[in-house]
């Protein structure tokens, strides 16, 4: 295979781009910066990425204007377009707004980007109007977009490991708050309109009986009432947001597969934190603590008594007083351990449900309410984002920081929306007719900033240290282990799903270098790394595995530490034994040494649609470490308990160590 694909790749992505419906969906320009990180590493040449991306990109939009010019208004009646007339009828308006400029700006405007080129050949666009902002803005677009991939590649390749955590760490925020505004938009797009036909429904259903639920139904959701809508809503709201809440409380108490999640996502976390990533996050921590929490509720409570709002001043202060006393009933109730200890003392060291992803979801999600009912539907939209980023990033920062398990913050979450549901619910069938709360946006930011700052200026440097990551793994002899403390350690991988995966058949008690050099030695070595060139080797149906990478496994949030592999039989392109190794949860009290887990699989490629194929791991796990164990000095094969065996593996386990370690 060739990287010539690679740039073909890019060609097909910015193409793709400027199509309409395509456009909308495909995330092309986060493949291309990606892709465009490569280039330094020498994977990957700047200047053929470069014109690529500008003919695909000039393609593109030329393509979505020959379809206008061709079909006119005809080829809005067809499929897909048919099912974007939003989308349509923005592009047209920024046209008619822009002229010919539109498809020069287009180039960079989210949203109508994809449609105007179409909407500039359905209205008749000067041909070589079109083209001359076509190139012109193609000619800008693609070194927008692949000098900044190439800048974050260089700096990643030049700082090392930190580098490449940091930028891992602003991927999962970058998608986080992606998810938390797609859900926002999926609620507002698709929910209104399955409410509205349920409300429908429902009014039929109503209508035709005569029971105390009917009427109560038909009163609640009477098309003459303004609220009938955001009251059904808001009572499906308190529905879903109810049953995950004791979902998660069930999976919690009764230590179900979410609890493993808990653990891998903690570990995934622990391994990406840089000191510029615990700065960012400690920021947002200080936004939601106790100290900025209290001073923006009492700006905001004051604000409305001055107003005369006594009825909304009531429904303000129960929503987050009681949520905050509802949390911290269900926190000493649960009495669930932090992930680190030591952070906080009495029943603030209690972890369930998280008391900042709950007490901000409450305030910033009740204030969301209340400020949207006097704004313009664009408004709502606005603040809802603006509520929901902050809010998420809050409870991340949680996660992220070791105070809190997943399911902490995912629980806090589920509680305060169902806590809000309630009283939204309250609020909309006793609020007075006058609406007096006027003003609260503007008071909410200023307390909001004033009170955050200060706690941030006052409390930063207290709380580096508190959240610092520590070590906390427990600690053994040699010879304890040897022994028995082995049985300690898992008996198998959990992924990050936090389902058990294959076992655990070697632990190692030295170094990872000492171990390396032993298996060197008996025709074990390190696996390719990834590149674009064998990573589309897999586009064939007979790729020959030991010229492959390995695809990563996880173990409870861990990446490998060390990957070796080995050709399984006499033919090298045949199948072949892969060792994973990962640092184990217990280390030694003998500094020079540590204990390690590995699993050892055969994998064989498995074909799909006769023009591919991705490797598979065998069920069997006894033969590959029995392979295994020839390499491996002083070793000693001990057995788990019966219940731990299944068809696939009968129990045994390779202890093996340094030979420095053996008289300890």
């Amino acid at each position: 295979m060739h990287p010539h694909l690679a740039y073909g790749l890019v060609l097909l992505l910015a193409l793709s781009e400027s199509l309409p419906v395509l456009g909308a969906v495909v995330p092309g320009t986060a493949i291309i910066v990606g892709l465009a990180a490569l280039v330094p590493s020498g994977v990957l040449k700047l200047f053929p990425l470069l014109v690529a991306a500008l003919i695909g990109a000039m393609i593109g939009d030329g393509l979505s204007f020959w379809l206008g010019h061709r079909y006119h208004e005809q080829i809005l009646t067809r499929w897909p377009f048919r099912r974007y007339p939003q989308l349509i009828e923005r592009s047209e308006a920024f046209f008619k707004r822009h002229g010919g400029k539109s498809v020069f700006l287009a180039r960079f405007t989210p949203g109508v980007r994809a449609f105007v080129p179409l909407v500039a050949g359905m209205l008749k666009m000067p041909v070589g109007r079109f083209y001359v902002s076509n190139i012109l803005s193609a000619l800008i677009w693609a070194p927008l977009h692949i000098l900044p991939g190439v800048a974050l590649g260089a700096y990643v390749h030049s700082a090392g490991e930190a580098a490449v955590r940091l930028a891992s760490l602003v991927a999962i925020l970058c998608l986080l708050v992606w998810l938390t505004i797609r859900l926002v938009m999926l609620g507002i797009r698709r929910g209104v309109p399955v409410l509205q036909s349920g409300l429908s429904e429902l009014r039929l259903w109503a209508s035709t009986h005569d029971s105390w639920l009917s009427n109560q139904m038909a009163s609640l959701i009477d098309p003459e009432k303004r609220e009938s809508a955001l009251l059904a809503g808001l009572f499906l709201l308190l529905i879903a947001a109810g049953w995950l809440f004791f979902g998660i409380l069930e999976d919690v108490v009764t230590g179900d597969p979410l609890v493993n999640f808990d653990v891998a996502v903690f570990q995934l976390l622990q391994g990406l934190r840089t000191s510029w990533g615990d700065s960012v996050m400690i920021g947002f921590t200080e936004l939601g603590d106790t100290t900025v929490v209290v001073p923006v509720t009492i700006a905001v409570l004051l604000w409305l008594v001055w107003r005369r709002a006594w009825g909304t001043s009531a429904y303000f202060l129960a929503a987050v007083a009681a949520g905050s006393v509802f949390n911290t009933i269900i926190k000493v109730t649960v009495h669930r351990a932090r992930p680190v200890s030591e952070l906080y003392e009495g029943w603030s060291n209690f972890s369930f449900p998280s008391g900042h992803s709950t007490t901000n979801a409450v305030l910033y999600g009740f204030l969301a309410f209340l400020i949207g009912r006097s704004l313009p539907p664009a408004g709502r939209v606005t603040v809802a984002f603006a509520a929901a980023v902050l809010i998420t990033l809050i409870a991340f920062s949680r996660v992220y920081l070791g105070a809190h398990w997943f399911s902490d913050a995912a629980g806090g979450l589920a509680f305060a929306v169902t806590w809000l549901a309630v009283l939204s619910i309250a609020y909309e069938y006793h609020r007075s007719s006058e609406d007096k709360t006027s003003g609260i946006l503007v008071v909410t930011i200023i307390a909001l900033v004033t009170a955050g700052g200060f706690n941030i200026a006052r409390h930063y440097q207290r709380d580096v240290q508190r959240y610092a990551v520590k070590d906390v793994a427990p600690r053994a002899e040699v010879a304890d282990w040897w022994n028995t403390g082995w049985q300690e350690l898992p008996a198998r991988r959990v992924d990050i799903t936090g389902e058990s995966e294959e076992p655990f058949t070697l632990q190692w008690a030295g170094t990872l270098d000492e171990l390396r050099n032993t298996l060197e030695g008996a025709e074990w070595r390190m696996p390719p790394n990834w590149t674009v060139t064998n990573s589309l080797q897999w586009l064939t149906s007979s790729p020959k595995l030991m010229s492959l990478p390995v695809v990563t496994h996880p173990e409870r949030g861990r990446l490998p530490s060390m990957t070796l592999i080995r050709a399984s039989g006499t033919d090298p392109g045949g199948n072949r034994y892969v060792l994973r190794v990962w640092r184990a949860d217990k280390q030694l009290n003998d500094t020079q040494a540590e204990l390690w887990l590995g699993s050892v699989v055969e994998e064989t490629p498995t074909s799909f649609l006769w023009v591919a194929a991705y490797p598979t791991a065998k069920s069997d796990v006894n033969g590959p470490r029995n392979a295994l164990s020839q390499a491996l000095p002083e070793l000693r094969v001990a057995r788990r308990d019966a219940n731990t065996e299944d068809d696939n593996w009968d129990g045994r386990t390779l202890l093996a160590r340094e030979r420095k370690l053996s008289g300890r």
